[in-house]
């Protein structure tokens, strides 16, 4: 049984244990540099968790398995991280967190949830489109996406390897 509930600071540790674990499987598909970038700071998962946009997953120990990051851009709650630790993969727990996510910004009166992703890889862009998210065209991107565009670019990312995707908060939507 996974439940979802906001981040406490005992789990920002297993988080970023979360996020090395899930990034090695980009070193399997020769994505070493993403393989490589450093997890969040503890500080960095503090603030998102003082700030209630951290959400954890966990496990039927109440252990960390995974976990949930977002910002608030342009209006829109933007999907920052979404990690699952690769022994707890392909079981929905991300389709949970983002679910959960998406109801918390229903409750907030936000009308959409964004993210960037990688265009190819199976367990990005695909996986967002069969959760209902769509890709954004470039003219779509609000200021703050490009921003967040701009600064992906400077961490390393090459954009024509990113996409943006949005899907509308549906009240009511149910987890799956």
């Amino acid at each position: 049984m996974t439940t979802i509930r906001f981040t406490t600071a005992d789990d920002l540790g297993r988080l970023q244990s979360i996020e090395v674990a899930a990034g090695a499987l980009f070193r399997e598909i020769g994505m070493t540099d993403v393989a490589g970038h450093p997890p969040p700071s503890i500080e960095t998962l503090e603030r998102y968790r003082q700030a209630g946009l951290a959400w954890t997953a966990a496990g039927p120990d109440d252990q960390a398995i995974g976990y949930a990051l977002v910002d608030l851009v342009d209006g829109a709650a933007h999907l920052e991280q979404v990690s699952v630790h690769p022994d707890h993969g392909r079981r929905g727990v991300g389709r949970l967190l983002i679910d959960e996510v998406d109801r918390w910004a229903a409750v907030q009166g936000l009308p959409a949830l964004t993210l960037s992703t990688f265009r190819t890889v199976p367990w990005n862009a695909p996986y967002y489109a069969r959760l209902g998210f769509r890709e954004l065209a470039a003219g779509e991107l609000t200021p703050g996406l490009v921003e967040v565009q701009r600064h992906e670019a400077a961490l390393g990312l090459d954009p024509a390897e990113r996409v943006f995707m949005r899907r509308e908060i549906e009240t009511g939507r149910v987890s799956g």
